[in-house]
């Protein structure tokens, strides 16, 4: 499988495509903005990278709008939130067969180059 979750609103998120050329490589695209995460994709990422908190945004700003950053959350916690406001899910997602990559780091899009 080759898959993104992405913001198509986000500029880090289309250099990233572009920087890949995702475009030109049959990546299946999803904006979580216009087609929302559902539960089950949202529990098959977190199977993969071992948690829901390694699929969070703590910079989205509604993280600190929110106080969020003041309460100690729950995996149950993150993963409601995930499902319920598409900002929470760090992005990109990019699945590359049996590997994941998530976020935006230089180290993270590296490893991704490399798995292309």
């Amino acid at each position: 499988m080759k898959k993104i979750f992405y913001l198509s609103t986000c500029d880090t998120c289309k250099r990233i495509i572009d920087e890949l050329g995702l475009k030109e490589k049959g990546f299946q695209f999803q904006d979580i903005k216009t087609e929302n995460i559902t539960a089950p994709q949202l529990e098959e990422l977190k199977v993969k990278v071992g948690s829901y908190e390694a699929l969070f945004s703590k910079i989205a700003r509604k993280y600190r709008a929110l106080k969020l950053n003041e309460k100690k959350l729950t995996e149950a916690d993150i993963k409601k939130l995930i499902l319920g406001e598409y900002t929470f899910l760090k992005r990109p997602v990019i699945i590359i067969k049996d590997k994941i990559f998530v976020g935006n780091s230089k180290s993270t899009i590296t490893e991704a180059k490399k798995a292309l």
